[in-house]
C-alpha cells in the first residue's frame, strides 16, 4: 500500500500514531515546533495533519498556533487531538471549531481515526480538484474532473490561454470540447470580448459561406440586407469552429485565406475587412487521416494545429465517473421528487463498468432521465437503462438486497435528524464508527455535518 504523508504537530514522546493507522498506509512526520511545521508545509504541501491541543499549545503558544492554522486553512485538513477533559477549555473549543475538520479525545480509537483521516483526505482531494478547476478557467465553465488525465487538460488550458495562437481541440463527441474552448477564452486577454460558437457540421452547404463570412445586400436571392458573419461578429474575442472536419473543401480554401491574412470578404462583396479574432477549432475526426484521404487541406490543418489539445474519452478517466454523476445529480436535482436521495450501489457499479460511448454528454443525459423516471429513494440500474450484459444477467444476491435496505434506512435516518451524526447513530442503535463506515460505503460522506461541541 502506498504511503501517505501525515503531519503530526506534537512531541512524539507525548503521542505517536497507532500501529494500525501506520499499517493502513499513513506515514507520520512528527514536528515539535510551529516553525518546523510552517517550513515543511511550504516545501512539501501536504494535505493532512493532526495537532495535539494540550497545555503546551493552548496556554503557551496559542496565538502562534492559531496563526499557523489560519494560514494553512484550505491547504491542510487538520484533525485535533485533545487530552481528556480539555474540550471544556474555551481556547481548545475555538481552535477546533474554526480550523479542524474533526477531533479526537485521548486515548485515540485507531479505527475512528482512520475514518476521520479517510474523510479528511476526500475533502482535501475535492479542494484540490476545485482549485485546479478555478485556476484552469473562470467561474461559469463547468469542467469537472480530478483524474490525472483531466489535471493534464487543466494545465494545458492554462498554458494556451496565455497566448493568442490558433488552437485545435481533438476528442470524441461528448468529451466537452466547447467547454474547454470557453475555458481558454475566459482565461485569455480576450475574455471581455465575445465568444461565438459555430457548429460547422450543422450549417447547410449553401449557407456556410454566408454564415461564416457574411454577405452584402442583393448578393443572392433573399439577401435583403447586409449580414455580418460569425467571424466578423466575434471581432475582439474568440470564434469556436466546432466539427471543422465536416467543412467542404471549397469553404476550407476561404477559411485558410482568412487565417493567413486575418481579413474576410463578405459574399457578394469586394472589400477586404480586417478581423481581430482568435480561432479555436474542434473535431471528433482524425484530421491527419482526413488529410491523407484528401478530404481536408493539409495547409489548413497545419494552420489550425499550432496548439493542439486532445481530450480524453470518459472510459479513460473512470475515476471521474462518480464525481460527474454526483455533479449532474445535484445540477438537475429539481427534476426528481424530493424523496430521491442519490445513487443505489448497484447503479454506481454499472456506471463504473459501462464504456460510455457518448462520453460525458451521455452520462449527463442518463442522469437527467433517471431523475425524471425514478420512483424509489435512490437511482437504480433500471432508471439509468445501461445495457451491460455481464451485469444485466447477474442474479441479485441476498447481500445486494441487504445493501439496498441498509441504504434506504440510513438515508431516512439522516433526513429525520438533519444529517447530525450523533443523533443518527443513536436512532439507528449503532456506534459513530459504524455509521462513518456506512457513510463511506454508500458514498454519503459529503452530505453530513457533525456537531463537534
Amino acid at each position: 500500500m502506498a504511503s501517505r504523508k501525515l503531519i503530526c504537530l506534537q512531541d512524539p514522546k507525548q503521542w505517536i500514531l497507532p500501529d494500525e493507522v501506520i499499517q493502513s498506509g499513513w506515514s507520520p512526520i512528527y514536528l515539535d515546533s510551529i516553525d518546523k511545521a510552517r517550513a515543511l508545509i511550504s516545501a512539501e504541501q501536504p494535505s493532512l495533519g493532526v495537532v495535539l491541543l494540550d497545555s503546551r499549545w493552548i496556554n503557551g503558544l496559542n496565538q502562534a498556533l492559531e496563526v499557523l492554522l489560519q494560514d494553512t486553512a484550505g491547504a491542510v485538513e487538520w484533525i485535533g487531538l485533545v487530552p481528556e477533559n480539555w474540550t471544556q477549555n474555551e481556547n481548545t473549543r475555538r481552535l477546533i471549531a474554526r480550523y479542524c475538520s474533526d477531533y479526537h479525545t485521548l486515548p485515540v480509537d485507531p479505527r475512528r481515526l482512520m475514518m476521520s483521516l479517510g474523510h479528511a483526505e476526500g475533502m482535501a482531494r475535492l479542494r484540490r480538484a476545485s482549485a485546479l478547476e478555478e485556476e484552469a478557467h473562470p467561474e461559469g465553465v463547468s469542467l469537472v474532473g480530478e483524474s490525472s488525465a483531466m489535471r493534464n487538460v487543466y494545465r494545458q488550458i492554462r498554458k494556451v490561454a496565455k497566448v493568442d495562437a490558433t488552437v485545435l481541440l481533438e476528442g470524441e463527441s461528448g468529451t466537452g470540447k466547447e467547454l474547454v474552448a470557453q475555458a481558454i477564452h475566459r482565461g485569455s486577454l480576450r475574455c471581455e470580448g465575445p465568444f461565438v460558437a459555430v457548429n460547422c457540421g450543422a450549417i447547410p452547404i449553401n449557407l456556410i459561406q454566408s454564415e461564416l463570412f457574411g454577405h452584402e445586400r442583393g448578393s443572392f436571392t433573399g439577401a435583403h440586407s447586409r449580414h455580418r458573419g460569425h467571424i466578423e461578429t466575434a471581432c475582439g474575442g474568440t470564434i469556436f469552429l466546432d466539427e471543422i472536419g465536416d467543412l467542404q473543401l471549397e469553404v476550407q480554401v476561404n477559411l485558410l485565406r482568412f487565417l493567413q491574412e486575418m481579413t474576410i470578404v463578405r459574399v457578394g462583396g469586394v472589400k477586404q475587412i480586417p478581423v481581430d479574432v482568435r480561432v479555436i477549432a474542434a473535431t471528433h475526426k482524425d484530421l491527419a487521416a482526413e488529410v491523407k484521404a484528401g478530404r481536408f487541406r493539409e495547409d489548413l490543418y497545419y494552420r489550425l494545429c499550432i496548439l493542439n489539445l486532445k481530450l480524453p474519452p470518459l472510459r479513460e478517466r473512470r475515476e471521474d465517473i462518480e464525481l460527474l454523476a454526483h455533479y449532474y445529480f445535484r445540477k438537475y436535482r429539481n427534476l426528481a421528487s424530493s424523496k430521491v436521495q442519490g445513487f443505489a450501489p448497484k447503479a454506481m457499479q454499472q456506471m463504473m463498468a459501462y464504456e460510455w460511448p457518448g462520453n460525458i454528454r451521455e452520462l449527463k443525459n442518463r442522469v437527467q432521465r433517471a431523475l425524471v423516471m425514478c420512483e424509489q429513494r435512490t437511482l437504480g440500474p433500471k432508471d439509468l437503462n445501461l445495457q451491460i450484459e455481464s451485469l444485466q444477467n447477474e442474479v441479485s444476491t441476498l447481500a445486494d438486497a441487504r445493501a439496498e435496505a441498509d441504504l434506504r434506512v440510513l438515508v431516512a435516518a439522516l433526513n429525520s435528524n438533519d444529517n447530525n451524526i450523533m443523533k443518527t447513530s443513536k436512532e439507528l442503535g449503532i456506534s459513530r464508527v459504524t455509521l462513518y463506515r456506512m457513510l463511506d460505503k454508500y458514498n454519503l460522506s459529503g452530505r453530513f455535518q457533525e456537531n463537534k461541541d
